[in-house]
């Protein structure tokens, strides 16, 4: 049967313009989809690279978002380190750290290399692994794993595995090697989740401490309040969008980025004008020669100089590549560079004086505009943070790694611009309670030290394996980037974790709660689909079923919903035996997502002819920064014109006569459309026995309790509430 076969125009937007169907059998080997990637053009980036103005226009806008945990990273660096007597030499070595923490770290390898490495747009650590996953076939997605014998789509191997590496193939046959992998993606997740809620927290705290140096009358309790408000109000504006959001607050970053470098050499001049001569490295080594262990315990201060970013990688599903390594290599970089030797010149005249923050180096004059600024600035700080943390949510929830949660599309033009209402008022909830709680600055910055530090790592571990695998790189390049990156933030690790007692707990706090929620909805989906798997219903079955006496074959239109797609759910069984009915047209859905960012459209609704009469098969494929935005008529038309058309396209290659069958057969369904349409879903739940062990007890009891407060999968498609019908059924653990 022909393939790819044009149906009519074009139509625009969602709409279908070409069929994809396939009724060949898989020969019984793990075959996964066999989807080009380079066909799958990601649109937001073509849409938002068009002309050199445009990636400037846009390049600016990354400054109110993509950059603000990055930027206003003075505000709280120095007061973080635990230094005791520092002299010049030491202020010198503490800037030539930064300074190579900054080019080594931020240049070269964030925006020089891990840019590089996006899922067709999108970036950070979960995308990295989607992208080994769709590669490599080292992923253990279910739905990678259901697929033999698919007769809806088709098949193949994944792109990049004909001729693997030793690496590759290792992970391939290692079970325990992919489960570690996906460990490491998940704490990646969780850690970037948790620099979401610090940041806003370390960011406006710090900004907002500066009123009390011109009225030490006002209280710390007040300082934090007043943050806490600051913090409130940003999240309640989170639901107009990142562009809105990004377009307001980018003049602002852009007045901090300009003005800091300029307060930075004045004070160089003024205080140490030979500063720029700690770019040295031999700094360093004096440094950790002269302090031994006083200099290793300051790295955990230190590193927050890097702070940010991984948001300058996972922010990039909301810009591009060009944009953001314009914007951090042109304006970021040099600004950071120059306000850290402004600091520590100052420091050097004032060594004690780094804990007092940031605004004992600015000068009188300007000192309540600069307090104005800042306070702005960090508010775009967490903003970038913000954004990051919609959007590993919604990469991990249509991977089926997170619960369903409610995924708003704030623009129409941009699908990496996602909004979700519970995890914003999550974020603001815990934001304000660290503020309240912690309200030291000393311990909130120690538990951001843990999580940059950790970030960092696993983007580099996964960056290696990207490396290896995907791009071939020589492995003399391989080992002296993974040796430089490893080593360096190996050592900022093991700083870090010495602050775990204080403070530093908070981050694996939440990342061991957010694991939890992970691992527990994985494994109880895991769960459901082997069983789903093990008690599928194949078509002689079916076909046995409707013929037994009393079934009877009603009018209408069914969308029966499906989490297969070797054979049919478990759940058809259970209704047929107890409705003693089916719908005369019944059309089995499966609700697929890629582990690609976009699916493009002609290939997003994939039909099949079943064999039985009225019976069909068809899938709805989505990558996951696609949006789901049908509306449950607009479905159901694209869908039925689907079927129609492949109907029409394989008549024309079968015998002669068939014309007048299909005739019938169109007949058929737009007279079952007419009589009504009605969507089915299996609302299913575990019975846990007392046979089962305490492991499923515990995890499965918690999916339950999961499953049961997460979002249903049927209103992001809108189907209308007459329309749904839910048939519950027990799954025995």
């Amino acid at each position: 049967m022909p393939t790819n076969q044009p149906v009519g125009p074009r139509e625009p937007a969602a709409a279908l313009s070409e069929i994809v169907a396939d009724t060949a059998r898989s020969n019984g080997r793990h075959h996964h989809h066999l989807l080009d990637p380079r066909g799958l053009t990601s649109h937001h980036r073509l849409d938002k690279g068009k002309g050199r103005w445009a990636t400037l226009i846009l390049a600016y806008k990354t400054l109110g978002v993509v950059f603000g945990g990055l930027v206003t990273s003075p505000l709280y660096v120095y007061p973080s380190m635990p230094l005791k007597s520092p002299t010049e030499e030491d202020y010198l070595g503490i800037y030539s750290i930064m300074f190579w923490t900054l080019t080594l770290i931020g240049v070269v390898k964030y925006a020089g290399i891990a840019l590089k490495a996006d899922d067709q747009g999108e970036g950070g650590t979960f995308a990295l692994y989607s992208l080994l996953c769709r590669k490599m076939d080292v992923g253990i997605l279910h739905s990678k794993r259901a697929e033999s014998n698919s007769g809806f789509v088709r098949h193949g191997r994944p792109e990049g595995t004909e001729k693997q590496s030793r690496l590759g193939k290792f992970f391939e046959q290692s079970i325990v090697a992919r489960r570690v992998l996906l460990f490491i993606a998940m704490l990646g997740m969780c850690m970037l989740i948790g620099d979401g809620i610090l940041t806003p927290a370390i960011s406006v705290l710090s900004a907002m401490d500066g009123v009390r140096a011109p009225f030490p009358s006002v209280s710390k309790s007040l300082v934090e309040a007043l943050s806490a408000i600051v913090l409130i109000v940003l999240f309640l504006l989170q639901k107009f969008g990142t562009s809105k959001v990004s377009f307001l607050f980018s003049p602002i970053m852009g007045a901090w980025t300009l003005t800091t470098p300029l307060v930075g050499i004045y004070s160089i001049i003024k205080h140490y004008p030979s500063i720029l001569k700690a770019v040295s490295p031999h700094y360093i080594v004096h440094f950790f020669w002269r302090n031994g262990t006083e200099g290793w315990l300051s790295l955990g201060g230190t590193v927050l100089c890097i702070t940010g970013s991984e948001a300058l990688f996972a922010d990039l599903g909301h810009f591009n590549r060009t944009s953001i390594q314009i914007a951090f290599l042109c304006t970021i970089y040099p600004s950071l560079v120059l306000t850290y030797a402004g600091q520590t010149a100052y420091l050097i005249r004032h060594p004690n004086d780094h804990e007092d923050g940031f605004y004992k180096f600015i000068p009188e004059s300007i000192y309540w505009p600069m307090f104005v600024v800042a306070t702005l600035a960090a508010i775009v700080a967490s903003q970038s943070l913000i954004s990051a943390t919609f959007s590993v949510i919604k990469q991990s929830v249509v991977l089926d790694y997170f619960p369903r949660v409610k995924v708003v599309h704030t623009s129409p033009n941009k699908e990496g611009e996602v909004y979700s209402p519970e995890i914003n008022y999550i974020l603001m909830i815990l934001c304000v309670a660290v503020i309240l709680i912690f309200g030291d600055g000393k311990d909130i910055g120690n538990a951001f030290g843990v999580v940059v530090s950790l970030v960092m790592l696993i983007t580099t571990i996964l960056l290696t394996l990207v490396m290896i695998m995907i791009w071939r790189t020589p492995i003399a390049l391989v080992a002296l980037y993974f040796c430089v990156f490893f080593v360096m933030e190996g050592v900022y690790v093991s700083a870090v974790f010495t602050k775990i007692p204080e403070g530093g707990w908070i981050p694996f706090a939440i990342s061991i709660i957010l694991a939890f929620i992970m691992f527990g909805w994985f494994y109880g989906r895991q769960r459901k689909m082997e069983y789903e798997l093990t008690h599928k219903i194949n078509l002689d079955r079916l076909e046995a079923l409707l013929s037994e006496p009393g079934i009877h074959r009603v009018p209408g239109l069914c969308f029966f919903y499906t989490n297969i797609q070797d054979g049919l759910t478990p759940i058809l069984g259970h209704y047929i035996k107890n409705m003693r009915s089916l719908h005369k047209v019944t059309v089995f859905t499966t609700l697929r997502y890629l582990l690609v960012p976009k699916v493009a459209p002609h290939e997003r609704i994939v039909v099949n002819k079943l064999g039985l009469k009225g019976i069909y098969g068809c899938v709805i494929q989505y990558g996951y920064a696609d949006s789901l935005n049908h509306e449950g008529d607009d479905l159901v038309t694209q869908v039925t014109n689907v079927l129609i058309a492949h109907l029409r396209t394989w008549s024309s290659f079968s015998l002669p006569g068939s014309p007048e069958e299909v005739y019938q057969e169109v007949a058929y369904i737009e007279e079952a459309k007419l009589a009504g349409v009605v969507h089915i879903r299996g609302k299913t739940r575990f019975y846990i026995s007392d046979s089962c062990g305490w492991f499923d007890r515990i995890l499965l009891g918690f999916y339950e309790v999961l499953h049961k407060n997460c979002r249903s999968a049927l209103p992001a498609l809108g189907v209308p509430l007459p329309q749904r019908i839910e048939v519950g059924m027990l799954y025995e653990a």
